[in-house]
C-alpha cells in the first residue's frame, strides 16, 4: 500500500519556517501560520507589533499564503521565479532586497542561493529554497532573545550576519594559508599547489557574490525612502560598512594566494631546471664513456690493451675518474647556483 509523503519540508501547512511577533524593545516571541493570518487581517490595529515571516519556497503552498494575505510588490514574486542579481531597492513602501548566502548543510564554501525579502515599516518576509547560514544566524539570535526596534533592524542583522559567516570563511582560508606558507617556507610543497587554487576559486566566489550588496546598500543610503527612520538608516549603514570591510578582508586572502601562488611556481621551475641542469651534465659525462664502448667492442686489430692482462682494470679506473671529477664539478656548479 502505498504512503503519502509530507512534502512540507520543515514548513506548516502555511508553508512558514518560522515567524515572530516583536513590540519595539522586547524579545520576539514565535507564531504561527493562523496567529499571521489573524495579524494580518487587523494590521492597522496592531499597535506597534511587527512581524517577521520566513518562508520555504520548497513548500508549494508558500507563494500562494502569500498572494492570498499579503499586498507584497510585483518585484518580490518576479524575484522568487528567477535568479536575479543582488540588489538593495525601494519599491513603493517597501525595501526588496536579494542577497546571496551560503547553503547551511553544505560544506562547499562556493554553494549559494539567495534569499528574497521585502521590509516594510511593519513586517518583514523573507523566503527561500534550502536553509541558509545567515538566515539560520538571525533565527538562532531571535531565539535567544535579541531585541529589534523595527523590521529594518531584523534586515541590518541579517546583513551583518552576512558579513560575520565571510569573516569566518575569511578566517579559515587564512589560517590554511598560514600552514602553507610555513611548509612551503621549509621546502614541503607536496599539495599546496592543488590546495591553494582550491582556497582562491572558493574564496573568489564567495567575494563575487557578496561585493556587490554594500554598493547597493550604499545607492539606497544616499537616496532612502521617506519611512525609514534615522536610527534604521544608521543600522543599515553600520551593516554595509562591516560588509564591506569583510569583502576588503577577502580581497587581502584572494591577493595573498596568489603571490604565495607565484613563489610556488617559481620555485618548482627553479627545481625544474635544477633537475634538467643536472641531468645535462650527467649526460654529457656518460655519452663519451658510450662512444668508447662501441669503439673497443668493434673487435679490429689495435684496440688499446687488447693483449694486457690489466686492461679491462685499467679502462675502469679511468671511467670511474671521470665520473668522479664529473660529479665534483656539478656538486659546484650547484652550490654556486
Amino acid at each position: 500500500m502505498a504512503t503519502l509523503v509530507d512534502s512540507t519540508y520543515g514548513t506548516d501547512r502555511a508553508g512558514l519556517v518560522c515567524a515572530y511577533a516583536f513590540t519595539p524593545g522586547a524579545p520576539g516571541h514565535p507564531i504561527d501560520g493562523d496567529d499571521a493570518k489573524q495579524w494580518v487581517s487587523k494590521r492597522d490595529a496592531a499597535g506597534s507589533t511587527f512581524l517577521w515571516l520566513h518562508f520555504g519556497l520548497s513548500n508549494a503552498a508558500s507563494e500562494r499564503w502569500l498572494r492570498q494575505h499579503l499586498m507584497l510588490p510585483n518585484a518580490f514574486y518576479e524575484s522568487l521565479r528567477e535568479n536575479p542579481s543582488t540588489r538593495v531597492e525601494a519599491v513603493d513602501d517597501a525595501l526588496v532586497a536579494v542577497v546571496h548566502d551560503l547553503k547551511f548543510y553544505v560544506g562547499e564554501i562556493g554553494a549559494d542561493a539567495t534569499v528574497t525579502l521585502c521590509v516594510d515599516e511593519r513586517m518583514m518576509v523573507s523566503a527561500r529554497t534550502t536553509p541558509l547560514r545567515a538566515i539560520d544566524r538571525l533565527r538562532a539570535a531571535v531565539k535567544a532573545g535579541a531585541r529589534f526596534d523595527s523590521p529594518v533592524g531584523l534586515l541590518a542583522h541579517l546583513l551583518r550576519d552576512q558579513s560575520d559567516v565571510l569573516v569566518e570563511i575569511v578566517r579559515s582560508a587564512t589560517t590554511e594559508v598560514d600552514a602553507i606558507e610555513d611548509r612551503m617556507l621549509g621546502n614541503v610543497l607536496s599539495k599546496a599547489r592543488a590546495r591553494l587554487g582550491l582556497i582562491r576559486r572558493q574564496v573568489v566566489r564567495v567575494q563575487r557574490l557578496l561585493a556587490p550588496e554594500p554598493a547597493a546598500l550604499f545607492r539606497l543610503l544616499n537616496r532612502p525612502p521617506i519611512w525609514l527612520r534615522e536610527d534604521a538608516l544608521v543600522d543599515l549603514r553600520r551593516s554595509a560598512e562591516e560588509l564591506s570591510t569583510a569583502v576588503a578582508d577577502s580581497t587581502a586572502v584572494v591577493e595573498r594566494v596568489r603571490i604565495l601562488q607565484d613563489e610556488l611556481s617559481a620555485q618548482l621551475e627553479e627545481a625544474t631546471s635544477r633537475t634538467l641542469f643536472i641531468l645535462t651534465v650527467l649526460t654529457a659525462i656518460v655519452a663519451p664513456f658510450e662512444f668508447i664502448s662501441q669503439l673497443f667492442g668493434m673487435g679490429v686489430g689495435g684496440v688499446p690493451f687488447r693483449d694486457n692482462p690489466y686492461g679491462f682494470a685499467i679502462v675502469l679506473f679511468l671511467i670511474l675518474t671521470v665520473i668522479g671529477l664529473g660529479a665534483v664539478l656539478v656538486r659546484r656548479l650547484m652550490g654556486r647556483s
